[in-house]
């Protein structure tokens, strides 16, 4: 029999758990976020759309099947627990050559039961009630990575979207400069090259719309897909990543994780189910007992079946010891035991891969936060700078390669600032989802391990 607090007792999970996450030293205690976490980005249509994927999505409703098919199987590997009736009812008519007609009417009812002295049905039922649990944390975990996969097809729409925006800005932009250049032209203090200059930065900025346009819709198209729906049946307002809010996200302690990530719960119950295997395969040596009985009524006439006299019974008691089956328990035993361990090795890399999945959204976290504002600074400087230039070119007053430069850094930051806000709202994501998705109730400490 297996025994160990997986939870009060480091030893039993053979790893260190930390006391805190390296990167959330400096966060200050913060009560948890509630179940619906994703509200803390203040959009009403990214909420719609969750919601409706959490009713709708594919992947959850499979995952929701398998649950079913898990509780099936717990009633079906539980059935030996109970005993085992049978109504049986026949007529019969024979004839002997030369004899008379013969009938036989018989009505019984038969029952059988196996002691399970030694636990071992006890022990296969638990082992599928355990694997239901896991069923259930694993829809769990697809419903996480769906709301998660939800939000980010909305962001990178969003994105598209203010890139668009940016992308026709640029475009007018640069049209203003080709028509000032133009009119230099035309005074002769500009040249056909730098006219051509002009013209060939506009119209790259114009060869970026069609295929934004098309990473947009297919943004959207994604999206449509994570709700169940056609594309030609969603309609998608968007707007821009800076409607959005960015939510402030406490990690709590790392020992809070355990009871938080559905994976790491799937994965601690199959090691249950999995102790639960090798006892039934242990049980499985030793001797079953099974008790049967039958009783019922038999009579030649209808009128005489339920007389007293034609009642019969009989009661009997089995006993089956395994002499030599070939191995075949030995191997059971030893392929359940390899279960067990490797069930084990993946709890404790379930475990590792959540602590590590946390510190990394957390560094992406603060790191992309940074980025960010220091980007915004590079817009604001290239935008002062594109506007000063604009202002020299119409006094006559800037080399034209000079403010062909300036334009092309306005541009790129323009973009980059994009990429950064996309980056910071998607490590904000990454981090819920490292943290489980959602905040649960602590359940009772499963007691379990290795021997």
């Amino acid at each position: 029999m297996l025994s160990a607090c997986l939870f009060n007792e480091r030893s039993s999970l053979g790893i260190e758990i930390p006391e805190r996450y390296r990167a959330a030293q400096s966060l200050p205690p913060a009560a948890p976020p509630s179940l619906d976490w994703w509200r803390g980005f203040r959009s009403k249509e990214l909420t719609t759309l969750i919601e409706e994927a959490q009713t709708a999505n594919f992947d959850i409703a499979a995952a929701v099947a398998k649950i079913i098919q898990a509780d099936a199987q717990s009633k079906i590997v539980g059935a030996p627990l109970l005993p085992a009736a049978d109504f049986d009812a026949s007529a019969t008519r024979s004839r002997q050559p030369g004899g008379p007609d013969r009938a036989n009417l018989q009505v019984a009812l038969s029952a059988s039961y196996e002691i399970d002295f030694w636990g071992k049905n006890r022990a296969t039922s638990r082992a599928a009630q355990e694997s239901a649990i896991a069923a259930r944390f694993d829809r769990d975990t697809v419903a996480v990575s769906t709301v998660v996969a939800v939000a980010t097809a909305y962001f990178l729409v969003l994105s598209s979207q203010d890139r668009l925006r940016i992308a026709r800005q640029n475009v007018e932009a640069a049209n203003r400069v080709l028509t000032l250049i133009r009119q230099r032209q035309e005074a002769g203090t500009a040249s056909a090259l730098e006219v051509a200059q002009q013209e060939t930065l506009v119209a790259s900025q114009r060869a970026l719309i069609p295929l934004l346009d098309e990473t947009l819709r297919q943004n959207i198209a994604t999206l449509a897909l994570l709700i169940g729906r056609a594309p030609s049946f969603l309609r998608v307002r968007g707007g821009s990543l800076y409607s959005l809010g960015i939510p402030r996200v406490n990690p709590g302690l790392p020992s809070d994780l355990l009871y938080q990530r559905p994976d790491i719960r799937s994965a601690e119950a199959t090691v249950a189910a999995t102790d639960a295997s090798v006892e039934a395969a242990r049980a499985a040596f030793f001797p079953s007992i099974a008790l049967t009985g039958q009783g019922g009524f038999s009579s030649s006439a209808l009128r005489a079946l339920f007389r007293p006299e034609s009642a019969f019974y009989s009661i009997a008691a089995g006993l089956t010891q395994p002499v030599f089956d070939g191995f075949l328990l030995e191997g059971q035993l030893e392929q359940a035991q390899g279960q067990q361990l490797e069930s084990l090795s993946l709890y404790r890399r379930a475990v590792v891969s959540g602590f590590t999945d946390v510190e990394r959204a957390l560094i992406a976290v603060q790191e992309s936060a940074k980025r960010e504002r220091l980007q915004q600074q590079v817009v604001d400087s290239s935008r002062r700078a594109f506007e000063i230039g604009e202002t020299r070119l119409r006094e006559g007053t800037i080399d034209l390669v000079t403010l062909l430069i300036t334009q092309q850094a306005l541009f790129t930051a323009e973009e980059n600032r994009v990429t950064a806000r996309l980056a910071r709202l998607q490590a904000v994501l990454s981090l819920y989802q490292a943290l489980g998705g959602s905040w649960l109730p602590k359940p009772e400490v499963r007691v379990t391990g290795q021997q």
